[in-house]
């Protein structure tokens, strides 16, 4: 029997979307139509204006590191074969905030842009490609 795994969603039927984008590459946001913001992580209703009236849509996969801490101990498989790594809340593009991991940044620095890219179906960040 394999171990489990805790760096693995468990997509329901409403985040379901969301996680076959992933798998594609692609990440999507909710969009309000009600206030026009966006959000993030995934909900059925607008965390702003509580409208219902919210839909999927695609983002650019930029975004901006707001802060990170590097993790030196984790005993949940498997993130105790990847430490240290960077856990991060980063600013995308869209305006909400999200948090993820930061793959291939060897000195963070707030500000620094990043671009999404994903890991198993899983966004994570790392420096911008210009």
């Amino acid at each position: 029997m394999d171990a489990p795994r805790f760096d693995l969603p468990e997509p329901d039927a409403f985040t379901l979307p969301y996680w076959e984008a992933a798998a594609e590459g692609r990440l999507l946001l909710r969009r309000c139509r009600a206030c026009g913001r966006a959000h993030h992580y995934p909900r059925e209703f607008c965390p702003h204006c509580w409208s219902e009236d919210v839909d999927w849509e695609p983002a650019t996969g930029r975004a901006t590191l707001y802060t990170w801490s590097v993790v030196h101990r984790n005993d949940l498989p498997p993130f105790g074969d990847r430490v240290p790594y960077v856990a991060a809340v980063v600013d995308l593009a869209e305006g909400p905030r999200m948090m993820t991991e930061l793959v291939d940044v060897p000195e963070p620095r707030a500000g620094l842009r990043l671009e999404v890219v994903f890991r198993e179906g899983v966004p994570v960040f790392r420096p911008e490609v210009r």
